[in-house]
This record gives structure tokens, sequence and C-alpha cells, in this order.
């Protein structure tokens, strides 16, 4: 099996024809929904959050010879746009926010966190909650600040905690309340 770094790649992979638009809707189909699992899965596990298409190194395979066209780079992308499961950060679609998590599922996951880790009516910085100890192991350690803050705003809209804001812009706190 082909590996991308540590990542095991999937056979679709290494068979030429999955580089290519599939013409046939059945196929086509088939083909976006690997493409999309194999793109959530790969950001999943490299905890990459943000996709540029032209230099996203799934979408070439030098052991085949094969890259992705600009249109399937756009299509795998804007269907994971369409689901719900990533961002176009710019209206060029020059990279794309991937959410192999939604935003509901992060504001889920910090809801635990706080729980599993006894932090309820604590207070934490931002920055502790991305990359503090009590976050290690955890899918939250290195996540994105801003799908970060989207999930804490969702979560103090809630009414689980509370936003402040530090003497500096990057020591934003949150005042726990669960």
């Amino acid at each position: 099996m082909q590996k991308l770094g540590e990542f095991k790649l999937p056979n679709f992979f290494n068979y030429p024809p999955y580089f290519t638009l599939q013409p046939v809707k059945d196929t086509r189909e088939k083909q976006i929904q690997l493409w999309k699992e194999l793109i959530l899965d790969y950001c999943k596990t490299q905890k990459v959050f943000i996709v540029e298409p032209e230099g996203f190194p799934l979408f070439t395979n030098s052991g085949i010879e094969r890259s992705l066209s600009h249109e399937a780079r756009e299509v795998f992308l804007s269907t994971l746009v369409s689901e719900g499961r990533a961002e176009w950060m710019d209206k060029g679609h020059r990279k794309c926010l991937i959410l192999w998590h939604r935003i509901q599922e992060w504001a889920d996951l910090i809801f635990r966190f706080v729980k599993d880790n006894g932090l309820e009516d604590s207070v934490m910085t931002v920055e502790e909650i991305r990359s503090g100890t009590e976050s290690r192991g955890t899918d939250l350690h290195g996540i994105d600040c801003t799908v970060l803050m989207r999930a804490l705003k969702l979560l103090e809209h809630k009414g689980k905690l509370a936003i402040f804001k530090g003497t500096s812009a990057d020591d934003e706190g949150v005042k726990f309340s669960i």
C-alpha cells in the first residue's frame, strides 16, 4: 500500500481513471464519494484545516504520473462545501477550510473535553484549549483558531460559556459555565 508520509493511501489512489473526472453519472458519484472520504480522512489524521487546491499533496500521484485537473479539484472540494464539510475562504477558491468535524461536532468535543477534565466553572485561554497539556491527544490539540472560535461562539450562544478579551488580541479567555 502506498503512503503519503505516514498516511496510508487507498487502493483507488493508484488507479489512473480516478484522477480524471468520470463522464458516467454513477461512476462520477462513486469517484466523488471516494475523494471526499479521502480528503476528510487525510485532513483529520494529518490535522490539516486549510487546503490550497493547487498545492494539496493528495491531488497528485507521481507514482502513476497523474494529477487532478483544476476542474476535478474544484468539484471534489465544492461537494464538501455543499455538504457543510468545508468552506471556501476566498471568492477565487484558492483556499478551502476543511471541517472534518462540523462546527456543532467541534462544540460537542469542547463540551466533552470540559466535562472529562473537570473544567466546569473554570477559566482557560483559547491558546490553552488549542495547545495546553489537557488537550494533548485529542482532536482539539492544534485546532485551527477560526474553527475553535466558531465552536466556542456556538457554545456561548447556548449559554455554556462566556468568551472575554484579554489585554492583547492573542489572549482571549473562556469562562465555562456547564
